[in-house]
C-alpha cells in the first residue's frame, strides 16, 4: 500500500496515515483476539445445545453487530446493513429454524444475549478511544503527554489504580472481577536497583 501511495504521488499527509494504520493493526487484533475469546465464554455458560451455540455466534450476534453499525451510518447507506442483519436472524426463528422450537421466552433471552453481547467490541475500545482523544486534545502538549512512556503509565494508573466512589477501578468494572493489584504486578516485573555500594557523602558545614 505505501509502494503505490508514493508512486501515485500521495500527499505526505496520506503516508502518515498509512503508517498509523500500520501501527494500529496489531493492537486492534489484540482486541478482537481478546472479544473473540470473552464472547466464546460467556456463550459457553450459557449451556446451550451445540446447533444453537453455534447459531448464537454465526448468526445472531453478528446480526446485532452490524446493526449497532447502521445506527451510525446515513440512511441511504445503513439500508444494506440493515437488510445482511435481517437476513441473518429471520431464517433462525422461522419454522424450521434452528431457534424456532425454543419457547418465547427463552428465545427473548437468546436475542437479549446477543445484544449485550455485540456490545462488547464497542465497550473495549470506546472508553479508551474517547478518553485518549480528549487528552489529545486538552492536555498532550500542556503537561508533556506527547511522550509515550509517560502516557502509557497515567492510563495504566486510570484504568487499575483510580477508583470511583463505590471502590471499583476502571478495570474491574470492564472484566467484572477485581484484577491482581498493579503495584504489586510492577515489582513482579522490575528488577530493583542494588543497594550503593557506599554510604552518600554528608555536606560538611
Amino acid at each position: 500500500m505505501r509502494s503505490v501511495a508514493q508512486h501515485e504521488g500521495l500527499s505526505q499527509t496520506c503516508l502518515e496515515r498509512i503508517d498509523k494504520a500500520e501501527r494500529v493493526v496489531p493492537n486492534m487484533q489484540a482486541t478482537i483476539e481478546f472479544v473473540s475469546r470473552y464472547v466464546h465464554q460467556q456463550v459457553r455458560q450459557l449451556d446451550l445445545s451445540p446447533p444453537v451455540s453455534y447459531a448464537l455466534h454465526a448468526h445472531l450476534i453478528p446480526a446485532c453487530c452490524l446493526e449497532r453499525v447502521a445506527q451510525r451510518r446515513t440512511v441511504y447507506a445503513d439500508e444494506p446493513l440493515r437488510e445482511l442483519a435481517e437476513r441473518l436472524r429471520t431464517p433462525l426463528f422461522e419454522p424450521g429454524g434452528v431457534l424456532a422450537g425454543l419457547h418465547e421466552g427463552h428465545q427473548s433471552e437468546l436475542k437479549q444475549q446477543a445484544q449485550e453481547l455485540a456490545e462488547v467490541f464497542q465497550r473495549s475500545s470506546s472508553n479508551g478511544e474517547g478518553r485518549n482523544g480528549y487528552l489529545s486534545l486538552r492536555n498532550h502538549q500542556l503537561r508533556g503527554l506527547d511522550r509515550p512512556r509517560k502516557r502509557a503509565g497515567l492510563i495504566a494508573i486510570h484504568h487499575f489504580f483510580l477508583t470511583r466512589a463505590d471502590g471499583t477501578t476502571a478495570a474491574e468494572r470492564f472484566f467484572g472481577q477485581q484484577p491482581r493489584s498493579m503495584f504489586a504486578a510492577i515489582l513482579q516485573s522490575v528488577d530493583l536497583p542494588p543497594a550503593p555500594l557506599s554510604p552518600p557523602r554528608q555536606a560538611e558545614g
